[in-house]
């Protein structure tokens, strides 16, 4: 038997999707991608339904109803929620949203405030790897590098043996410590923290010192699979992106470095209290050979060295790669089938801007 307050609520739900049509939607309408919030006005086995007024009404449906089942479960008619628009008007005249993606974006969101506000978290110690410690805050996965810890946190091993390193970080796990969150790095789904950066002024002072475009003299005191930490000074490390690191293709940059290299690094970024810093700034420009004397239609000849999910990634030289969109073939594996890695074709460039280092070609039978 339907309940009463189940029918007014379908006929809430027609309603607003006839309000839906009347209103101007070129008029502040949420677009994809944009955060909105909204009472609920129907828990269903399999959908949840958001008035998004004036803009009609949202729901949370199929997929992103399973991702978010946790949440759905605590939820109450009335109850305001915060939602990620996903599709702005599906064919039922529905603004699709996303409760998953939403926590997401407002922990991104939270974790930029706590970095510039420099606010100390007392957070548990999930695990622990060779380079440092492994933390959680707000569902994302953070790291701690080891260099990062405080004196009486750090490992202290004589003769550096990484498994002893390990073995010793191994032990604070499932303590309690208080960090800062010192970077944020959405593509990589992860955060960086400082057990260190407790003393905002005296960072302060410490980064003064620093401009863009310094060249320095650094120590390797971390690797992680995004990249590089290189210690300025006591108390201060910067960040070498692995897209940083080198012109050429870096798969892992434990391949290139290790803990203890003294290296050389530009000063591309200092923001929000940290320094961002680049290797490859101080190298040769491969890009450059080109400029001028290749352009959209020339024939060239490359290498295969790497596919990624959007194609193939195609090399006229070290650290001069453009790429073959799967789009160009009739399904991505067939793109794999016909080029192989290592293996040298003839392609077509259909765009190519040296000074922003893109290029992209297809496949010459």
């Amino acid at each position: 038997m339907i309940k009463k307050d189940e029918i007014l609520a379908e006929e809430t739900l027609k309603e607003n999707l006839v309000l839906n049509s009347i209103v101007d939607r070129s008029a502040n309408r949420p677009e994809v991608d944009s955060l909105v919030e909204g009472p609920v006005i129907l828990v269903k086995k399999s959908s949840v339904y958001v008035d998004l007024a004036p803009f009609g009404t949202g729901i949370i449906y199929g997929r992103e109803f399973i991702n978010a089942k946790d949440v759905i479960n605590k939820i109450s008619l009335g109850d305001i929620i915060k939602a990620k628009i996903v599709e702005a008007e599906n064919e039922d005249g529905y603004i699709e949203l996303s409760l998953k993606e939403a926590k997401q974006a407002l922990a991104w969101s939270e974790a930029e405030k706590a970095i510039k506000a420099k606010t100390v978290l007392n957070l548990e110690v999930k695990d622990a790897n060779k380079g440092g410690l492994i933390l959680e805050w707000q569902g994302i996965v953070g790291f701690l590098p080891a260099s990062q810890l405080k004196a009486d946190h750090y490992p202290r091993v004589l003769d550096s043996d990484k498994d002893k390193i390990l073995k010793e970080l191994k032990k604070l796990v499932g303590e309690h410590i208080s960090v800062m969150v010192i970077s944020t790095l959405p593509k990589e789904d992860k955060l960086i923290f400082s057990e260190k950066d407790n003393n905002p002024e005296e960072k302060k002072e410490i980064l003064s010192k620093y401009n863009i475009g310094d060249e320095l003299e650094c120590t390797v005191a971390g690797i992680v699979d995004f990249g590089v930490f290189l210690k300025l000074e006591d108390g201060l490390e910067g960040l070498v992106h692995i897209s940083e690191l080198d012109w050429g293709l870096v798969e892992d940059p434990r391949n290139m470095f290790k803990v203890g290299d003294k290296v050389k690094a530009k000063v591309i970024e200092i923001k929000d209290g940290k320094i961002s810093l680049s290797i490859k700034a101080l190298k040769e420009n491969p890009w450059k050979e080109f400029e001028g004397k290749l352009k959209k239609g020339d024939i060239i000849k490359g290498v295969v060295i790497k596919y990624n999910r959007h194609g193939a990634l195609v090399s006229i030289k070290e650290g001069v790669a453009g790429l073959v969109h799967n789009s160009t073939f009739p399904s991505e594996s067939k793109l794999r089938e016909i080029l192989e890695l290592g293996k040298n074709y003839n392609f077509q460039i259909t765009l190519f801007e040296p000074k922003d280092q893109k290029m992209t070609l297809v496949y010459l039978e």
